[in-house]
C-alpha cells in the first residue's frame, strides 16, 4: 500500500488510510510507544556468508566490515550497514518529546512505524495555529523521523503537515527542505536529542515566516480567468508524455468548467493528506475531478462526496 503504515497512534482524526489505534490526549509516553508500536529496539548481528572449503564442505565465514540491523521482536532484517552507521532506537525517538509534552505544552498527535520497521516518527502539536480565510486553520507541529536503512538522516523539524504515513511524511520532509527550521543528524554522528532541541530553539521564526507566507495566500484575490489559467497550467502539463497525462489522476477540463450547476458547498474536515499552503487544493486519489463554480458562485474542489468550499475567488 502507498501509505506503507505497519503500525501507528493517533490523537484526535482517524488518518485517511483508517489504521491506527486512537488514544485520548495526553498519553504517557510507554502507551505511545506500545500503541504506536514502537516498543522494540532495533538490533545488529556481523554479516557471514557461506562458502566452501578445499574438501567441498561449507563453511561460514564473516564480513566484519558490515552489520545486518534486525528488530528485537520479530527478528525480521531491516538493512546491512557499515560498522559506523548509528542507529537511532524507535523509543529514542518518542523519548524526545518526555520534556516537551510533560512541561513545555506540546502534545503528540500521531507516530508510528513505515516499512517494516526501516522508518519511523512522531509528530507533536506545538500549540501554534492561526485561523485564514474561510475558517481553515493551520497548526504548528514538529517532527522527527528516522531510517535504519539509508533513506533518510534523522530529521527535526517544524512543520504545518499532520503526518500519518509515508505520502504524508515525504511532504512534510521536502516542504522542509531548506535550512530554516530543520535540524538532520547523518547516521554517521551519533543523535544528541538535547542539542537538536537547541538547534531548533533558535529557528522557532520559520513558523512565523510560514504563517506570514499563508496570511499573503489567503489574502490574495483570484480572478476566474486567474483561477482557470493555473489549473489549466497545473493539471494539463503539455510537457509531460501523452501517456503521462493519461495516467494522470487529476484531469481539468477548461471546457467544461462554467457549465456546472451551483453546489451546496460541504464543510471539509481537515483531511491529513492536504496541505493548503495556498487556494490550490492537491488530492491523490483516483477519480479526482477539480472544477471553478459559476460566476457568483464558490471555487469547489469535489472528491468522492465532499468537497472544499474557496472563498476568495472574485466573480
Amino acid at each position: 500500500m502507498a501509505h506503507l503504515v505497519e503500525t501507528m497512534a493517533f490523537v484526535g482524526q482517524t488518518p485517511w488510510h483508517g489504521l491506527g489505534n486512537q488514544l485520548s490526549p495526553h498519553q504517557p509516553i510507554e502507551v505511545w510507544a506500545q500503541q504506536a508500536g514502537m516498543d522494540w529496539r532495533i538490533e545488529s548481528s556481523d554479516v557471514s556468508y557461506m562458502a566452501k572449503n578445499e574438501r567441498g564442505q561449507s563453511i561460514i565465514l564473516p564480513y566484519e566490515e558490515q552489520r545486518v540491523l534486525y528488530r528485537s521482536d520479530t527478528h525480521a532484517p531491516l538493512s546491512v550497514v557499515s560498522q559506523r552507521f548509528q542507529e537511532v532506537q524507535p523509543l529514542e525517538i518518542l523519548e524526545f518529546y518526555r520534556d516537551l509534552t510533560e512541561q513545555s505544552g506540546f502534545e503528540l498527535e500521531t507516530a508510528g512505524v513505515l516499512k517494516g520497521g526501516k522508518k519511523f516518527w512522531a509528530l507533536a502539536r506545538t500549540g501554534q495555529s492561526t485561523a485564514l480565510k474561510g475558517k481553515d486553520v493551520s497548526n504548528g507541529y514538529i517532527l522527527l523521523a528516522t531510517a535504519c536503512d539509508g533513506t533518510l538522516a534523522t530529521t527535526a523539524q517544524f512543520t504545518s503537515i499532520r503526518v500519518v504515513c509515508n505520502n504524508t511524511l515525504a511532504i512534510a520532509l521536502r516542504n522542509g527542505s531548506s535550512s530554516a527550521g530543520v535540524v538532520k543528524v547523518p547516521h554517521s554522528t551519533r543523535f544528541d536529542a538535547e542539542k537538536v532541541k537547541q538547534q531548533l530553539g533558535i529557528s522557532v521564526r520559520a513558523w512565523d515566516e510560514h504563517m506570514y507566507e499563508m496570511k499573503q495566500l489567503s489574502q490574495r484575490k483570484v480572478t476566474q480567468q486567474e483561477a482557470a489559467a493555473y489549473f489549466d497550467a497545473v493539471f494539463n502539463n503539455t510537457s509531460l508524455s501523452i501517456a503521462e497525462q493519461d495516467d494522470s489522476i487529476i484531469q481539468f477540463s477548461s471546457t467544461a468548467m462554467w457549465q456546472m450547476k451551483p453546489m451546496q458547498p460541504i464543510k471539509l474536515n481537515r483531511m491529513d493528506e492536504l496541505c493548503l499552503k495556498s487556494w490550490i487544493c492537491l488530492m491523490v486519489r483516483d477519480g479526482v475531478q477539480n472544477s471553478v463554480q459559476p460566476k457568483g458562485q464558490p471555487m469547489v474542489c469535489c472528491v468522492a462526496s465532499q468537497s472544499l468550499s474557496i472563498t476568495n475567488v472574485e466573480p
